[in-house]
């Protein structure tokens, strides 16, 4: 298994719930309106988790993250992985993309990772280690 994660920053002139409209049902289906081949072809999972600060339980500050959503895509391989990166950049696709990028975050710099080994503390009620059942459709 193979993630990347990706760190965004919204435009300063938008708040949370249009950030967080726009990005649910505009730019995270903009191939499909598009009538553009999928970009993240061989995805086995594609998430948005967006940030709210919260207080910290030592200091008692509520500190800015620096970034607003972190968005993780998940691929069987990292050859899965590198061909999505290949079709997302792509110079006939790019101009398109970062348009609409422009309408939604506050800069194209975004970090962009790769988790190369992930840990799971075993949380159980007995502290056996838990799993997720991952299932398409109802």
């Amino acid at each position: 298994m193979f993630k990347q994660i990706c760190f965004f920053r919204k435009r300063p002139d938008m708040t949370m719930d249009e950030f967080m409209d726009y990005y649910e049902n505009q730019h995270s289906q903009l191939a499909k309106k598009a009538s553009l081949k999928p970009a993240i072809p061989n995805a086995t999972r594609y998430v948005r988790r967006y940030l709210k600060p919260e207080t910290n339980p030592v200091t008692g500050q509520v500190i800015d993250p620096g970034y607003d959503c972190l968005m993780e895509i998940w691929w069987n391989s990292r050859e899965d992985f590198e061909n999505s990166q290949r079709i997302i950049s792509n110079p006939e696709r790019l101009p398109f993309v970062k348009e609409d990028e422009k309408n939604l975050f506050a800069s194209h710099d975004n970090p962009v990772v790769s988790v190369i080994e992930e840990y799971d503390s075993p949380m159980g009620p007995n502290g056996e280690k838990t799993h997720i059942d991952l299932r398409y459709g109802d």
